[in-house]
C-alpha cells in the first residue's frame, strides 16, 4: 500500500481558505489535516510529523498589524526551532495569498543565500488602491526548479487581495532574478511578464506573483490555486465546454490549480 504524505493546513483566527486547501491536498492524494496555530505553538500538535505545511489564504488576525504580520510573529516566537528543523529535513511549505504574506514577513521567502527568518521583501497595498478580485494569467520561470511547479508553464488562477504588491530594494530584486527565485509572474495574454494593469493586478515589481527559496521546496504565491480544483471553477467554463464539444475535444474535469498540489504530494511521497 502506497503511503500518503501528511499535509498540515494551518488554521486560526481570520484564516478562511483552510477547507479549500484541505480539499486540494486530499484530491492530490495526501493525508491532510487542519491544525489550529495555537495547537502548534503549545506543542499539542507536532509540526515534525508532517511532510507538507500549508498556510492558506484569508485574513489572519484581521490584518490588524498589516497583512500576515501577526501570524508571522506568532510563528517566529513559538515555532522558530520547529520551522527551521522542518526546512532542514527537506520538507515542503506553501503559503497562499495571506500565507504568502506570512512567509515573506517570517523570512522564509525568498531566503537569499539560504538565510532563513530574515525578511528581504514585503507585500504592500495594491497600486490600484483597492481590493482586487479577478482571474489572471501566470507564467512559470523555470530557471529555478520549484517542487510545486513541475511540468507547469502557464496557469490561470484567481486573485483576491488588497495587499499583494511585492516591493524590494533593487539589489534584492536583482538577486532574486539572478537566482531565478521569481518562479511565478503575472503575464499578458501572450504569456509575457507584465507590469500593466489589470493583467498585473497589484503592481508587483518585476511582475512577481510568487517566490520560492533556493531549495525550491518553499513556495509562496498571491493567486489562489485551491480555488481552481475542478473545471467548473473556471469563470468561462460553460463557453469553453461548448467550444470543445463542437471541436470534438475532451472536456477537462480538473482545474489547473490542482497540479500544484499534486506536484507537492508527489515530491513528498518520493522521500517516504
Amino acid at each position: 500500500m502506497v503511503k500518503k504524505p501528511k499535509a498540515l493546513i494551518i488554521t486560526g483566527k481570520g484564516i478562511n481558505c483552510d477547507w479549500e486547501t484541505l480539499r486540494a491536498f486530499e484530491m492530490a492524494g495526501a493525508d491532510a489535516k487542519r491544525v489550529h496555530i495555537l495547537d502548534l505553538v503549545s506543542k499539542r500538535e507536532k509540526l515534525g510529523k508532517y511532510h507538507i505545511m500549508a498556510i492558506p489564504g484569508g485574513f489572519s488576525y484581521g490584518d490588524d498589524l498589516g497583512a500576515g504580520i501577526a501570524l508571522a510573529n506568532k510563528m517566529r516566537i513559538g515555532l522558530k526551532d520547529a520551522l527551521l528543523s522542518f526546512v532542514r529535513q527537506g520538507k515542503l511549505i506553501i503559503g497562499i495569498c495571506n500565507g504568502f504574506q506570512v512567509l515573506v514577513r517570517l523570512g522564509l521567502l525568498p531566503a537569499l543565500n539560504g538565510k532563513y527568518l530574515v525578511q528581504n521583501v514585503t507585500l504592500t497595498n495594491n497600486a490600484s488602491g483597492r481590493f482586487e478580485d479577478r482571474w489572471v494569467n501566470l507564467g512559470v520561470n523555470d530557471k529555478k526548479p520549484c517542487a510545486f511547479l513541475n511540468g507547469i508553464q502557464n496557469i490561470y488562477l484567481p486573485v483576491r487581495h488588497g495587499e499583494g504588491r511585492l516591493v524590494a530594494k533593487k539589489d534584492v530584486l536583482a538577486h532574486i532574478s539572478r537566482e531565478g527565485l521569481d518562479v511565478l509572474r503575472y503575464t499578458d495574454n501572450g504569456g509575457k511578464p507584465t507590469m500593466e494593469y489589470p493583467a498585473n493586478p497589484n503592481g508587483s515589481m518585476n511582475a512577481i506573483a510568487g517566490l520560492c527559496d533556493p531549495t525550491g521546496r518553499i513556495f509562496g504565491l498571491m493567486p489562489h490555486p485551491e480555488a481552481f480544483l475542478i473545471f467548473e471553477n473556471h469563470p468561462r467554463w460553460t463557453r469553453i465546454k461548448e467550444e470543445r464539444i463542437r471541436r470534438g475535444l475532451p472536456v477537462p474535469d480538473e482545474g489547473q490549480g490542482l497540479q500544484i498540489f499534486r506536484n507537492a504530494v508527489s515530491y513528498a511521497q518520493s522521500s517516504l
